[in-house]
């Protein structure tokens, strides 16, 4: 077990560097390529990203997705970090955001054929909204594409996830064996029903129930309604899921978790901190100081990648 503190001295950067730090630049020695992935039935896109000359038949893998209302695009500095590293690399856009398709769900009534028939109904795609157990289906079905990849190495494949997606990731590890190494920054990790106040407990019965019967639509794409985050929550589907009680199932994965000093948006100890008292060894925390949130994607980018390619390195090479 190692807990420790990134020094501010690798975090002295220029300011411009710090603003354009998710944009891609070349880079001569990666390629990289859209691939269809299906979870659920429906299409979703990836980019994959590798050296293109490997010294190696195999390599191992990095599954990664980014966290509330972020889309892959967003991750390209970061997959070619681990792709120069030798990884072969897979960041994908859930169901619903970016450039992946949208599940659907019919808006109006249609007779019904014999089984295995066909017929026509009006249909509404549900697009950008937050969907916790969804958004999980899709890293695991992106685990079971990866596993079928000729140059993925299936017995050193990790997943790296930050912010939402950096529960996601422990979630997904508990559910699949084969997940060997995680790295979550600034990792939000959902509120188990036994610790959720009354109130929002409440709210997210109340709305599943009106769902259930027809009463309530999903919200809008990219509604705002907790806090400046776009993307609305389907509030009953939380009521599903608590990645702090899933850290401990996942015995068979080694998991950093980096967390920023100044995290404003929810409590490191209920939710980096309390997955990593329940995670098994080998496994790590650390934290960044002078950073709120937002700071990972910035001043501490660099930093950041540093410590996820040496937890990959060390765990997955």
């Amino acid at each position: 077990m190692t807990i420790g503190i990134v020094s501010k001295r690798v975090l002295m950067v220029v300011v411009a560097f710090c603003f354009f730090a998710n944009v891609a630049f070349a880079d001569d020695a990666v390629e990289s390529r859209k691939v269809h992935i299906y979870s659920e039935g429906t299409r979703i896109q990836a980019d994959v990203y590798r050296l293109k000359s490997p010294s190696e038949k195999t390599r191992p893998a990095i599954i990664m997705a980014h966290g509330w209302g972020g889309t892959a695009a967003l991750l390209r500095t970061q997959a070619m970090d681990f792709a120069n590293a030798g990884y072969f690399v897979i960041a994908f856009d859930y169901r619903g955001w970016g450039n992946s398709d949208s599940r659907i769900v019919a808006t109006n009534a249609a007779a019904q054929t014999q089984a295995g028939g066909t017929y026509s109904v009006e249909v509404k795609p549900i697009r950008e909204v937050i969907d916790p157990i969804d958004q999980l289906q899709d890293y695991l079905n992106v685990i079971h594409w990866a596993m079928g990849e000729a140059m993925v190495d299936k017995a050193r494949v990790g997943l790296w996830g930050t912010s939402f997606s950096g529960g996601l990731v422990v979630a997904a590890a508990a559910r699949d064996p084969r997940v060997k190494a995680i790295v979550s920054q600034v990792g939000y990790f959902g509120t188990g029903v036994e610790r959720l106040p009354e109130e929002q407990l409440a709210r997210s019965r109340e709305e599943g129930s009106k769902r259930a019967r027809g009463e309530l639509a999903y919200p809008a794409p990219r509604a705002r309604e907790v806090g400046n985050l776009s993307g609305g929550p389907i509030r009953e589907k939380f009521l599903l899921y608590d990645a702090v009680e899933d850290a401990a199932k996942a015995k068979h994965c080694a998991m950093l978790f980096i967390a920023a000093e100044k995290e404003e948006l929810f409590d490191n100890k209920d939710h980096p901190e309390a997955a990593f008292k329940r995670a098994a060894e080998p496994k790590k925390y650390v934290v960044i100081p002078g950073i709120a949130h937002y700071g990972i994607y910035s001043q501490a980018r660099e930093a950041a990648s540093e410590l996820a390619v040496n937890w990959f390195n060390h765990h997955l090479k």
